[in-house]
């Protein structure tokens, strides 16, 4: 049984951890705040740069692409995921999650995979149901550390795909939903195909000016689509980001309540052992009252 020692120690505890607590859930709120201020800054230049290459196709009156599939050789090809996860605990089942759709989104790749993780977290589980990590990168802390990130991330890209031929690349990442919580989703960056020019030649363009190409046609195609695979993967970092974030918030909230109902219980605990130790103490000076009135 506890004695009032015992008690008050694991009340004193609760209390410290509680503060740690509340002290992870500010900093959690507050990097929320300025990723999902990057996701949107992101979005905007997101659209910038699709409307750009619209600008291009019309311009220069592309009618197709020039790579397409080659057909029968997609058991040959190798893929490679990109999966953006966590590098720090306390995010309740942000790791967890991604890692199951990782899992049932790589049968429906034909060929080799290659997967690419961002977070030592994600990393252990993926390792743990067999899959092989060819590179492993930290998550960065802050806003500054996602461009060092998402450019060595490109140039690894580059050299992968000129010599190692691999021309297929996706990223899979959490998404944060309208209003809260986060989904898993993917993303094909390479190639550009034939349905991303469709999905870009479907964007409105917002004026009725017609659209021209400045300049040497090659560097402008090639600038912006520098910029559309930069924009594109540092939108799904900010995003895994915002998203653990939310999740570690959560897990935050979830913790605090549990520590409140435990410093209730300690509480209640400490109060009802420290009255009954009064009230034995009062019977004790009443029984010997007694028994001196006796003699």
């Amino acid at each position: 049984m506890d004695t009032l020692a015992d008690l008050n120690r694991k009340l004193e505890s609760a209390k410290d951890i509680k503060s740690v607590v509340k002290a992870m859930k500010a900093m959690a709120a507050s990097n929320i705040s300025q990723y999902e201020a990057a996701v949107v800054s992101l979005g905007d230049y997101y659209h910038t740069i699709t409307l750009g290459i619209k600008a291009y196709l019309t311009a220069e009156k592309v009618q197709t692409v020039i790579k397409k599939p080659v057909p029968g050789k997609e058991e040959a090809q190798t893929i490679c995921v990109i999966v953006f996860g966590s590098d720090l605990g306390l995010v309740g089942q942000f790791n967890d999650l991604i890692s199951k759709y990782v899992q049932q989104s790589l049968p429906a790749f034909a060929g080799k995979k290659e997967i690419w993780v961002i977070g030592e977290r994600v990393q252990a589980l993926l390792l743990d149901v067999g899959l092989n990590i060819s590179k492993y990168y930290l998550v960065p802390s802050d806003l500054e550390g996602v461009t060092p990130l998402i450019q060595n991330l490109l140039i690894e890209m580059e050299a992968s795909r000129e010599d190692r031929n691999i021309q297929q690349f996706y990223v899979i990442h959490n998404q944060p939903k309208a209003g809260s919580g986060y989904e898993q989703v993917q993303q094909r960056l390479l190639p550009l195909d034939e349905k991303w020019m469709l999905d870009i030649m479907s964007l409105q363009w917002p004026s009725k000016s017609i659209p021209e190409v400045i300049g040497n046609p090659a560097t402008t195609l090639s600038a912006l689509i520098n910029a559309y695979l930069f924009v594109s993967v540092f939108r799904a970092c900010t995003e895994s980001l915002a998203a653990e974030n939310a999740s570690r918030l959560q897990a935050m909230q979830r913790a605090e309540k549990s520590i409140s109902e435990m410093l209730e219980s300690l509480s209640k605990k400490f109060q009802s052992l420290r009255q009954s130790m009064i009230d034995e103490e009062l019977f004790d000076v009443v029984s010997g009252f007694e028994a001196l009135k006796r003699n």
